[in-house]
């Protein structure tokens, strides 16, 4: 998709811009929030057994643990 300096464009060329970019978006079909929040708390709860975030990484696999102390004398 080439890029277009808006800057550049007549008025007539940016309403027609903006016309055709609110029929995209008016067929767009659309879900209640609430919906949506109770489908991404489900997707994340059956998630929460391999993410590592919430179970934490076992010492076997983790490589960042540390290797070795460093004693400052």
């Amino acid at each position: 998709m080439p890029v277009i300096d808006v800057e550049n464009l007549t008025d007539l060329d940016r309403a027609k811009m903006e016309v055709a970019q609110l029929k995209i978006e008016v067929k767009l079909e659309r879900e209640k929030v609430s919906k949506c929040c109770e489908e991404v708390m489900e997707y994340i709860q059956a998630g929460t057994d391999e993410d590592p975030l919430v179970k934490g990484i076992p010492e076997e696999k983790n490589p960042f643990k540390e290797k070795g102390g460093c004693v400052i004398c």
